[in-house]
C-alpha cells in the first residue's frame, strides 16, 4: 500500500494541495502585489537572454576577427614570402650564370694547355686554387684526355679517373660548356659545368667547375622554415631539409614522423578553426609558395609557417577576450547583487515553508494509518465473505457426508457377516468400497479447508479450466438441491494465466452464487460457463435470470438486491478487487434475451511471457 504526498512545494515557494486533508494554504495580505512581484524577481528570463545574447555576441565577434585577422596576415605572410622567394630565385640563377662563365675562361687558358701538352703539372694545382679564390667555385678539377684528375683544388682528388661521369663524357662530345647534376654517394647532389680544352683542334683535356650551391641551402635554413629546388621532374636537387634530396616534392612532404595524440587533437583543432593548410613540415601547417628559375625548367618552393600569423592574431583575439570578460564579470557582479536579495526574501519565507511542511507531514502521516487501517477492514471483509459461502455450502457438504457415512456403515455390517462365513474375497470387495467413499470425502473436506483459507500473495502459473471444475465441485452440494442446467462450453486445451488459485476460485464460486439466486424465480433456470482465450483470458458467467437493474452501483461495496439475512453486496466489490490485483477487469452486463452476464478478462500466460517471469 503506498501513499501520496499530497501537497508539493515548486521552487517559487507556491504551494498546491490536493486530498481531503485540512487546508494549510498560506495567503499573502496582499496577493496581486507581493506574489506577482515575487514571480518577476523569480522567474528573470529576460535577464538570461541578455545574458545568452551577450555570450553568442562575444562568441561572434571573436570568430570575426579571427577569421578576418587571419586572412589579412596570411596575405601580407605571403607576400613576403613571394619577395623573399624572388630574391633566392635571382640568387641561384645569378650563381649559375656566374659559375657557367669560369670553363669557358680556363679552358682558353694558356697555362693549363701547355701543362696538358707537356704533362707538367707541379704548379697547376696552385693556379686552380688561385682561380677558386677568385671566383668562388666550389671546386675546379683539371682532367686529361684520358679522364685522370691531373690538377685540383683539392689535393686528395688528384689521380683521380672520371672517365666514366657524365660531365667528363658529355663535354668530350658537345666541345661546349655542359651542366650536369650528380648525386654523391653521401647524399645530396654537385653541381658541375664542364668544357673540353682542345689544343690544335684537339681535345687535350676537360676543365670542371663545381657551382657552390650548398650556401644557399645554409643561407636559407637560418631565414626561411623550409625552401626547396626542384628540377624539371619535381625531384628535390636542394633544400634545407637534408632527408628530402632526392625524393619528389609530394612524396618528401609526405615524409614526417607520426603526430602523438596530443599533436593530432592541436592539428584538427586548428583545421577546423583556420583554413585548410597548404601543406606540413615537421607536423606543423606551413603556406606554399613557388617560383620558376629560368634555367632548366627548375622551380623554387619554400615553405613558410602559421606561427607568426597566429601570434600577431592572438595577441588581438587576447584583447578582445580580455575585454569581454571584464563586461561578463560586471554582469555577474549586478546579478550577485540581485541574488542577495531574492536570498533576503527565501529566508524570510522559509520558517513559513518549515511550518507548512510540518503540518504537511502530519496530514500525510494521518492519511496513511487511515489507508493501513482500510487495507486491513477490506482484507477482513474479504475473508468474512468467503466464511459466509463456507457457512452456506457447510449444510449441504453435511448432507453429502451423510451419505457416505450411512454407505461406509452399511459396507462394514456386511464384510462382518462375510468375514464370519469365510467369504474374505467378498469382503475385500466391500473394504474396497469404503475406501473409495472415504476418499470421496476427504476431496470434499479438502476443498473446503482451501476455500477457507486466506489467498497468498505469490502468484503463480494456474489452469483456468482446473479452477472452473474445483469451483464446481464446491458447489455440487448446492447445486444438487436445485435443478439447474449447467451448460460449459471451455476450449480443449489448457488456458493458463499468472494468478492465486485460490482467490481466483473464489471469484468464480462468487459469479457462480450469484447467478444461482438470480435464477431462483425463473421456471427453467440455466446457467452458463463459457471460456475463450485469444490475446486474452474471457471467462463469462451467463444465467436467465432477472437481470441487473443498475449498472453503475453494481461493484459498489454493500450494494444488494438480496432480501435481508441473505447477503451483505461484499461478493462482487471482492471480486472486482481481485481480478484488478490479477491484471485483468470484471465487467457486468444485460443480455439481449434476458439475465445478465459477468466477464472475467486476465492476461493470457505464452510461453514467450513465462520466459520473461
Amino acid at each position: 500500500m503506498s501513499s501520496k504526498d499530497p501537497s508539493k512545494v515548486d521552487p517559487d515557494g507556491t504551494e498546491e494541495q490536493s486530498g481531503n486533508g485540512p487546508d494549510t494554504s498560506v495567503a499573502d495580505s496582499d496577493p496581486n502585489g507581493k506574489e506577482r512581484g515575487v514571480a518577476f524577481l523569480r522567474s528573470p528570463w529576460w535577464l538570461r537572454l541578455i545574458v545568452l545574447t551577450f555570450i553568442a555576441a562575444a562568441v561572434s565577434v571573436i570568430w570575426f576577427t579571427n577569421a578576418l585577422l587571419s586572412d589579412r596576415f596570411s596575405e601580407t605572410t605571403r607576400n613576403r614570402a613571394e619577395v623573399r622567394l624572388a630574391l633566392y630565385t635571382g640568387h641561384v640563377l645569378s650563381e649559375l650564370q656566374r659559375t657557367s662563365v669560369v670553363p669557358l675562361l680556363l679552358a682558353r687558358d694558356p697555362a693549363l694547355i701547355a701543362a696538358l701538352n707537356s704533362e707538367q703539372f707541379s704548379i697547376t694545382s696552385q693556379n686552380l686554387m688561385e682561380a677558386q679564390s677568385e671566383i668562388g667555385a666550389a671546386s675546379i678539377l683539371l682532367l686529361d684526355a684520358t679522364g685522370r684528375t691531373v690538377a685540383a683544388t683539392e689535393r686528395t682528388r688528384l689521380g683521380s679517373n672520371h672517365a666514366a661521369e657524365p660531365y667528363f663524357v658529355n663535354a668530350q662530345r658537345s666541345k661546349e660548356t655542359v651542366f650536369t647534376v650528380t648525386a654523391r654517394d653521401s647524399g645530396g647532389y654537385d653541381f658541375t659545368y664542364s668544357r673540353a680544352v682542345l689544343s690544335e683542334n684537339r681535345i687535350a683535356g676537360v676543365i670542371v667547375v663545381g657551382a657552390e650551391m650548398s650556401k644557399f641551402e645554409r643561407v636559407w635554413a637560418g631565414i626561411s622554415d623550409a625552401v626547396a629546388v626542384v628540377n624539371s621532374e619535381n625531384t628535390v636537387i636542394l633544400s634545407t631539409e637534408p632527408r628530402w634530396r632526392g625524393l619528389a616534392i609530394n612524396d618528401a612532404l609526405a615524409v614526417r614522423p607520426a603526430p602523438s595524440a596530443i599533436a593530432r587533437a592541436f592539428q584538427a583543432t586548428s583545421d577546423w578553426a583556420n583554413d585548410p593548410p597548404d601543406a606540413y613540415v615537421r607536423g606543423e601547417a606551413v603556406m606554399r609558395n613557388e617560383a620558376r628559375i629560368p634555367f632548366r625548367g627548375w622551380k623554387l618552393i619554400s615553405f613558410t609557417s602559421y606561427d607568426s600569423i597566429r601570434e600577431k592574431v592572438n595577441a588581438v583575439l587576447a584583447l578582445e577576450i580580455m575585454g569581454f570578460a571584464v563586461l561578463l564579470a560586471l554582469i555577474f557582479y549586478l546579478l550577485s547583487r540581485r541574488a542577495r536579495r531574492q536570498s533576503a526574501v527565501a529566508r524570510r519565507e522559509s520558517a513559513d515553508l518549515r511550518r507548512l511542511n510540518a503540518r504537511l507531514q502530519q496530514v500525510i502521516a494521518e492519511r496513511e494509518k487511515v489507508q493501513k487501517d482500510l487495507a486491513v477492514a477490506e482484507q477482513t471483509l474479504a475473508q468474512s465473505s468467503k466464511l459466509a459461502a463456507l457457512g452456506e455450502m457447510s449444510a449441504a457438504v453435511s448432507h453429502e457426508l451423510n451419505q457416505p457415512l450411512a454407505a461406509m456403515k452399511t459396507y462394514l455390517a456386511g464384510a462382518r457377516l462375510l468375514l464370519q462365513r469365510k467369504r474374505s474375497e467378498e469382503a475385500l470387495s466391500s473394504f474396497q468400497r469404503i475406501d473409495d467413499l472415504i476418499e470421496r470425502m476427504g476431496a470434499i473436506t479438502r476443498q473446503l479447508k482451501s476455500y477457507a483459507r486466506k489467498g497468498g500473495e505469490a502468484f503463480e502459473p494456474v489452469d483456468v479450466r482446473a479452477c472452473i471444475s474445483s469451483a464446481l465441485s464446491m458447489m455440487e452440494p448446492t447445486l444438487r438441491n436445485r435443478s439447474v442446467r449447467i451448460t460449459r462450453m471451455l476450449t480443449r486445451e489448457n488456458v493458463t494465466v499468472m494468478a492465486d488459485r485460490v482467490r481466483l476460485e473464489q471469484v468464480i464460486i462468487n459469479l457462480l452464487r450469484n447467478a444461482l439466486d438470480a435464477t431462483k424465480q425463473t421456471a427453467d433456470p440455466e446457467v452458463e460457463i463459457i471460456l475463450t482465450a485469444g490475446e486474452t483470458v474471457t471467462l463469462a458467467v451467463r444465467d436467465n435470470g432477472h437481470g441487473i437493474d443498475d449498472l453503475e452501483n453494481l461493484f459498489e461495496p454493500f450494494y444488494t438486491t438480496k432480501s435481508p439475512g441473505e447477503g451483505v453486496g461484499l461478493g462482487l466489490a471482492i471480486s472486482s478487487g481481485i481480478v484488478k490485483d490479477l491484471g485483468g477487469r470484471l465487467t457486468a452486463r444485460n443480455a439481449p434475451g434476458g439475465g445478465a452476464v459477468f466477464e472475467v478478462q486476465l492476461p493470457i500466460l505464452t510461453e514467450k511471457t513465462q520466459a520473461a517471469e
